[in-house]
């Protein structure tokens, strides 16, 4: 039964696959038409200057592609634009891996996804035929492959079988099917040797800084809040403490009235303290693990929280407690912007990866650009090479989804 799951489930998968390279593969078509009409306008020396653009619309095509095969597996990383000038263009080490992609892939991949799409609704109009085929003339046969005359119920019946086996042949080869329509992509999209390297310094150099900066912002919080609040508890308390003993002899029930207020004031500063130490590191997660630190979480929610968490092993720290900030600053966005009436938090572990997602059914229009926290959750993931994904429509709803590494 399990292994049954498990094909039904790649079956599924392949043909969503599939369909989202169809979609790519339709776009290509378009592009590819364009490059060779701009192509044959070069040859009178009219499209020269249609040459970037039409290379841009390559790229943007490509792009598309490589976010969904990245979605689906091994990211592959975007170049930059391209540049305006022909020169420039023609330079440029993607331009020729790109135009080879959109030759196979317009071709290959569309026959692929057209294919792959065919099967399965096939199989099932010749599996249900059965029970409507004396709704179509004898002479017209059975839509999709079925040519032949149709007049008994033992010949719908045979086109029923033939729909099994269209079904059966879905299930075996979509998997497969899926696989070589995204081989063009997985060949020649990616950054061409010695290309990659200096993407992934470049990456690298910016998770740094980002890094960095998360690091001195939240050095500043912490510095804030010792300053403001416990500096000034502790002097208090100091204070109190200078006023008791000078007070002692001359008033003893004055000199008592002052030292319960600076040990109320020593309360509130060790309760600050406890504030700032959880904020760096919340021992709840040494003590509870991610998923009972983020059933607290979930429990203290304003908006009402439905938490599912899979993680059957313990994670690093590091990273426990990305995943902790990441739910803890979402949540507390989901209060303060979202308006929403239900949150749902989703953690489950793949082999290499600790995925988090976060979806509330509020107004929408979370933007990264107006601050609401975002840019210091995507700065957090980042840093720890992770990727944070957020769609957020107006109307709603909103959901934020982040992969981090977590060894295997």
């Amino acid at each position: 039964m399990a292994y049954v799951r498990g094909r039904l489930r790649a079956s599924v998968d392949a043909l969503e696959h599939l369909v989202g390279g169809l979609g790519t593969a339709l776009l290509a078509l378009g592009a590819l038409l364009w490059v060779m009409v701009v192509a044959v306008t070069c040859l009178t020396g009219l499209g020269l200057r249609l040459v970037p653009g039409a290379l841009r619309s390559v790229r943007s095509v490509a792009d598309r592609e490589r976010g969904r095969l990245s979605r689906w597996g091994t990211s592959i990383p975007a170049p930059g634009p391209v540049q305006d000038g022909l020169r420039e263009a023609a330079r440029d080490p993607f331009v020729r891996r790109e135009l080879g992609w959109l030759t196979l892939h317009s071709t290959i991949g569309l026959v692929l996804g057209l294919v792959g799409l065919a099967l399965p609704v096939n199989a099932v109009q010749d599996i249900t035929f059965p029970l409507w085929y004396r709704l179509v003339p004898p002479e017209d046969g059975a839509p999709g492959i079925v040519w032949w005359r149709v007049d008994e119920l033992s010949e719908a019946l045979l086109v029923g079988l033939l729909g099994v086996g269209l079904l059966v042949a879905a299930f075996g080869f979509g998997p497969a099917l899926a696989r070589v329509q995204a081989w063009p992509g997985r060949l020649l999209l990616p950054p061409p040797p010695g290309i990659d390297l200096s993407l992934r310094v470049a990456a690298l150099t910016a998770t740094r800084a980002a890094a960095l900066d998360a690091h001195a912002l939240e050095l500043r919080r912490i510095e804030r809040s010792l300053h403001d609040g416990t500096q000034n508890r502790l002097v208090a308390v100091n204070v109190l403490l200078g006023a008791a003993r000078r007070a002692v002899r001359r008033d003893p029930e004055r000199a008592d009235e002052i030292l319960g207020r600076a040990q109320d004031a020593a309360e509130q500063a060790l309760g600050e303290l406890r504030t700032v130490v959880r904020g760096i590191l919340p021992p709840v997660l040494d003590d509870r693990g991610l998923a009972g630190a983020l059933a607290g979480l979930a429990g203290s929610c304003a908006v009402p929280c439905r938490l599912a968490v899979d993680v059957a092993v313990r994670c690093a720290a590091s990273v426990e407690a990305t995943a902790y900030f990441v739910v803890a600053e979402a949540l507390t966005n989901v209060v303060r912007h979202s308006g929403a009436s239900q949150v749902d938090v989703a953690v489950r572990r793949e082999p290499g990866l600790l995925l988090v997602t976060i979806e509330d059914d509020g107004r929408g229009d979370a933007d990264e650009a107006h601050g609401s926290g975002l840019t210091g959750i995507r700065r957090r993931v980042e840093a720890y090479d992770g990727r944070m994904t957020l769609t957020s429509p107006s109307g709603g709803p909103t959901r934020m989804h982040v992969e981090l590494p977590c060894g295997s």
